[in-house]
């Protein structure tokens, strides 16, 4: 007799991992299957290899530019073989906490290889048929392609294959100018390659508040990055060993071409439609309980589309979790997601943007602000650029925060903590923070709302006069 799982979980990724890792400790029968390797792409592909790479960059540009500290050394030497071999390195470390030997001795039984549902209780790998009474679809999801003519034919790389190059181009174009690819860019830029980006908008990081990406912007100019705005590859190729870009009325002469141009879900060759589960354009559609439309059938991670995060993901599948092992009662609540992107500057933000807001609320929105170049710690590690930028309602309603400067990805956190339980900005500014500390700039920013308000209350201003005015004469 086949055995029956409570949970059948596909796809060996940051939401799969984390649903087969909880089911498996509350003593639940969990069945986890693979296709290729446990760790999916934030391990292998993303997070983990970027931030490998990023602080190789960040160590090459330091050294560089250490005569403002007064320390003057040769230009580096770069071995790029060897950054990416301290990349492979780390992704060796934390596989060990993803393999397959540590899931099974938490009684999960880890199946590798491509399987499909033949029905909505069974799912089928290598000929063996896996039945569950809960299934949860985690198969994450993979670079798209853009429609431009040649690039196929003259080749590219995405994250898949950059973290595995054993040679740095010496010039690279990079398509796309989200998160992804103003890291890389940077990254590459900074172990000495001449690197271009594309940006189809008018800004890089599109979906960030515009002035701090500006600042991204700039920073990434000033190290020599070429970056176009408005702008879209319409061909590409190769002459004399050469990709030529054709962007517009310009041509950009490169080595390698890196694409970094959004994401696709992995839905294909699953059996959806023997299942019954309904695919929507940006992937398996699910209700608030993370549901598809066959309810025993779970989605979690970047195959529903959403919050494309790691940190989403493991959310999820908490949330998957609770509701296919005992009642399906929890909803998500996406109202506090904070993501970051670690350039440098690095950027991060949680909740509405500026304009966000005023959408919604109107003219009940304070706009809070402080710069960089007057907390004291950034100013003593030559780092006093930047900003924060809190988003109010004018009764202390913390509606989001953008902060653009160095560690913002760490800074940001505090304003997170006070917007899951729903303090108002006051409880930032109150906090006791250590001096000399970046994070002063949360207070310095939050104390922003007391003054405007103090600034507009001409009648507490003439009662304060005086009142000092009355105190002196008693002198």
């Amino acid at each position: 007799m086949a055995v029956e799982y409570d949970l059948v979980v596909i796809g060996g990724g940051s939401a799969g991992l984390v649903a087969a890792s909880a089911g498996a400790q509350l003593n639940a029968r969990i069945a986890l299957v693979e296709k290729h390797l446990l760790g999916g792409d934030c391990l292998h592909y993303g997070c983990v290899p970027s931030k490998s790479l990023i602080h190789a960059g960040q160590v090459a540009h330091h050294v560089r530019t250490g005569s403002k500290f007064g320390i003057y050394t040769d230009p580096p030497t770069i071995k790029f073989e060897e950054a990416i071999n301290h990349v492979q390195n780390v992704i060796g470390v934390i596989q060990e906490h993803d393999s397959t030997e540590r899931f099974e001795a938490l009684g999960v039984d880890v199946f590798y290889g491509s399987g499909k549902f033949t029905d909505a209780r069974t799912f089928e790998i290598n000929g063996k048929q896996l039945k569950g009474r809960n299934f949860l679809i985690s198969t994450g999801s993979r670079p798209a392609l853009p429609p431009i003519e040649g690039l196929k034919a003259a080749g590219f790389l995405t994250n898949e294959q950059v973290f595995s190059l054993k040679e740095r181009p010496d010039s690279l174009a990079v398509i796309g100018a989200g998160p992804i690819g103003c890291e890389l860019g940077q990254s590459f830029a900074r172990l000495g390659a001449e690197v271009t980006i594309v940006a189809s908008r008018q800004q890089i990081m599109p979906k960030e508040e515009p002035e701090a990406a500006a600042v991204v912007q700039k920073q990434l100019e000033s190290e020599g990055i070429r970056v176009l705005t408005q702008s879209r590859a319409q061909k590409v190729e190769v002459i004399d060993g050469k990709k030529h870009l054709y962007v517009g009325d310009q041509v950009v002469i490169v080595d390698e071409i890196l694409l970094s141009t959004g994401r696709v879900p992995n839905v294909e060759s699953l059996g959806l439609d023997a299942a019954g589960v309904e695919v929507g354009k940006t992937g398996v559609n699910v209700n608030e309980k993370l549901q598809t439309n066959v309810k025993h059938i779970y989605g979690a991670g970047d195959v529903i589309g959403g919050y494309q995060f790691t940190h989403v993901a493991g959310y999820e599948a908490a949330v998957v979790i609770q509701n296919a092992l005992f009642l399906p009662t929890k909803k998500a609540d996406y109202r506090v997601i904070p993501w970051a992107t670690f350039t440098e500057p690095e950027l991060a933000r949680v909740g509405l943007t500026e304009d966000q807001a005023r959408q919604r609320y109107g003219d009940d929105v304070a706009v809070l602000k402080h710069d960089f170049k007057d907390v004291d710690r950034a100013l003593a590690e030559a780092a006093g650029y930047g900003f924060a930028k809190f988003i109010t309602r004018k009764n202390g309603e913390i509606l989001g925060a953008h902060i653009v400067g160095p560690h913002a990805g760490e800074l940001i956190h505090e304003v997170v903590l006070a917007m899951s339980y729903k303090m108002k900005i006051g409880a930032i500014k109150s906090i006791i923070h250590v001096y000399p500390t970046l994070s002063e700039i949360n207070a310095k920013t939050a104390l922003q709302l007391t003054k405007q308000s103090y600034a507009k209350n001409d009648r507490l201003q003439n009662i304060l006069r005086r009142f000092f005015n009355w105190r002196r004469s008693l002198v």
